[in-house]
Parts: C-alpha cells; structure tokens; sequence
C-alpha cells in the first residue's frame, strides 16, 4: 500500500505535495545527462547556497507552495521539502511517453536516460522537527517511491537511468542499481574533499569523504559509475583540485563531469549572506559583475582540465562551461576568439560515456513490454487527463 494513502497533505514545508510524481523532459542544456527526470519532491533538504532550482520554482507550482507556508522559494531553500504522491498508473503513463518518443525528437546526448533527480536529491534526508512519526512516514514514502519506480523503469521499459544523489543512503539500493546492468549510472557530486568548505555551500548535505566511500563502494559493487566535480567554489585551489581527481581516479569513472557556479537569481545572495552569518571570508568578489565571473569560470575550468590531463584523465572528462560563457563578447576577450569558440563548442557538443546497452531491438526483443496493471503491451493512453503543472520539476 502506498504511504500516501494515510498521509495527510498538512499545509506545511515539509509534508505532502499534492501533484505526482511522473517521468518528465529535462531541461538540461548542453550537459548530456538525461533526455528525462523523475523527481520525488518539490524542494530540497540539502539546502545548498549554491543551487538555483528555487529560481525555476514559478507558475502554478508557486503559487501552491504558498499554500505550505513557502511565501518566498529561495530564500527558504533548504527548509521545505513536499514529497510528491507516487501514483502508479499516472507513472505508467509517462513511462510509456518516454518509452515510446521518437527518438529522431531526442537528444543523442541524453542517452535515453531518466535522471533521478534534477530538482531535488533522491535520497535526501527529510527533517520535521516534533513530529518524528511523520517524519518516518514520509521518509517510508520517499523511500518506497523511488525503489518501486526504479523497478518500474527497468521492468516495463528499455530506458536507461542516471542516479545522481549527495546521499550516501543510496548504498541502500544498491543491490537494486546493480539488476539493470548497463542500463544504469550511479553518480555523485564530489566538488572537494575538504568537509569543512563544503558545509559552508552544502549545509546539511553528508561530507564529502562520505561520499567518496559510497562512491568507492559502488565501485566495488561493479556499479557503472560517474562523478559530478560541480561546482567548482571559488575556494578550491589547484592542490585541494587534483587531490578530488587523484581519488576519482582509483573510481575508474566513465565520466568526470565540472563546472563551477553559475549566476542564477538569489543563489550568490545566499553565498554572500551565510559568508556573513558565519564570519568568514569567501571570495564572492568573483560574482561582483559578468567579467569577473566568467574571468573566475574560465580560470576553473582550464584547471580542472589541466590537471585532468596529467592524471590521465582526460578522456574521461566532460566540462559544463554555461552557455553565458558563449557570448561573443566572451570570445572577443580571449587571446584568440576564433579557437576559445572552437573550445567551448567542442564541450557543449561532447557526448558523456554510457556502458554498451546493445541495439534498441535487442533490448526490447528481451523485454515484453507488458502493462504489469493489464498483462498488455505497455503504451500510452489516449486521454490521460493528468493535471500538469509549469514546466519544472
């Protein structure tokens, strides 16, 4: 039974979101994670500075989460986590949608992968302070959702999956991660290793040494796995730099994927005012004008591409240079703009590593493909009538 049966939407940041969860497009721009995303709640328990989902938070979807208390989305970022309903046939639904869309639509780049999650961390911790009963149920509920829609994906369909997560509780599934075989990616973001910096951006995220071990440990597993060096914060050094990439190495990551921070809405606000909160210097001068950040930008990702090229790695690293970098007033400023547009093109084009599935015919000729609600061919239904909400998930 699902936990969303006698789980009341009580009108609170954390609680209930009254809108399921179902397989939606991705957004990605030139990042060549998935062509989809699946994600279990409207906020994020993490909280970090850095992130600028709150700043897509518009529409219909705000105006709800006014409804929950959540007046103002980034400024509470990290305090608000609305769990979606798992519906199971709304999620066949878009399963099949996804299933079936013309591939001829898609971006090759995205692998035909279901990216879980772009908005929000599967496997996040979800706090409700008072209340440890229903802070157990909506964990059971998260919980329950992710591994019965996993089971879904892999079970009625041919598509792959990419598991990015800050949690170390994705061990818990691992067992699971391992059944789709070269379906799935198991990634996590591993901007440094110094636990101290990160707590200052991801406040209530695990450490990054944690996170190597899930990662060492996934490796063990034989989990195809991938590691997000992103963001790159303006603190991390050229030596704090190539000890991340020493350890990725022993990984043997199929794909290294950077960036640093990126200008959106109120998350250099957010930097800038925790900085104060905590007394402490951070080099926030480098989002003071476009200039100065793009000069910050670029000088990050040279570096992480210099010391990948050392440690042997880079046939394995795809950097995420934004697309503000592609300006020509950008290009106009380097040494020679003509080969810095060649650079940055070469990135947005590239296309991240995926474990050999096979042809599409022979994973399906493996797969029946059969409603496991009708025992029938699983495709979508005429008149669907789901509610739709603004284009974010």
């Amino acid at each position: 039974m699902s936990q969303t049966q006698f789980l009341s939407l009580t009108r609170g940041p954390v609680g209930i979101w009254p809108q399921p969860a179902r397989i939606a497009e991705s957004n990605f721009v030139h990042k060549s994670l998935s062509n989809w995303s699946f994600n279990i709640a409207v906020g994020c328990s993490h909280g970090c500075r850095f992130c600028y989902v709150p700043a897509t938070l518009q529409g219909r979807i705000r105006s709800t989460m006014s409804d929950y208390n959540v007046e103002d989305p980034d400024s509470q970022w990290g305090n608000y986590v609305l769990v979606r309903r798992f519906d199971r046939d709304i999620f066949l639904h878009s399963l099949a949608l996804a299933e079936y869309a013309d591939p001829k639509l898609l971006e090759r780049g995205g692998n035909r992968a279901v990216i879980y999650c772009s908005t929000t961390d599967p496997y996040q911790t979800i706090r409700l302070a008072g209340d440890i009963t229903r802070q157990k149920e909506l964990h059971a509920e998260a919980r329950s959702m992710v591994r019965e829609s996993l089971e879904l994906i892999r079970d009625y369909s041919t598509l792959n999956v990419r598991i990015l997560t800050r949690s170390p509780m994705a061990a818990a599934d691992f067992d699971l991660f391992k059944s789709f075989g070269p379906r799935l990616m198991f990634g996590m973001s591993l901007p440094t290793l110094d636990d101290r910096l990160a707590q200052i951006y991801e406040p209530h995220a695990p450490s990054p040494t944690a996170r190597l071990r899930c990662l060492q440990h996934a490796a063990e597993w034989g989990l195809n796995v991938f590691v997000a060096v992103a963001p790159m914060y303006p603190e991390i050094g050229r030596d704090d730099l190539q000890r991340t990439l020493e350890a990725i190495a022993g990984l043997r990551a199929l794909t290294i994927f950077a960036e640093p921070i990126n200008i959106r809405a109120e998350n250099v606000a957010r930097i800038a005012a925790h900085a104060r909160t905590l007394g402490l210097k951070m080099r926030v001068e480098v989002f003071e004008n476009r200039r100065v950040w793009e000069d910050y930008a670029l000088a990050q990702l040279k570096m992480i591409e210099a010391i990948a090229g050392e440690l042997g790695l880079a046939p394995r690293l795809h950097l995420w240079p934004d697309h503000a970098l592609g300006s020509r007033y950008t290009a106009e400023r380097q040494p020679d703009p003509k080969e810095f547009e060649k650079w940055i093109h070469q990135w947005w084009k590239r296309r991240s590593e995926w474990p050999e599935p096979g042809t599409r015919d022979q994973r399906q000729a493996s797969k029946p493909n059969l409603d496991p609600l009708t025992n029938s061919p699983l495709v979508p239904p005429k008149s669907p009538g789901l509610a739709t909400e603004a284009n974010t998930q």
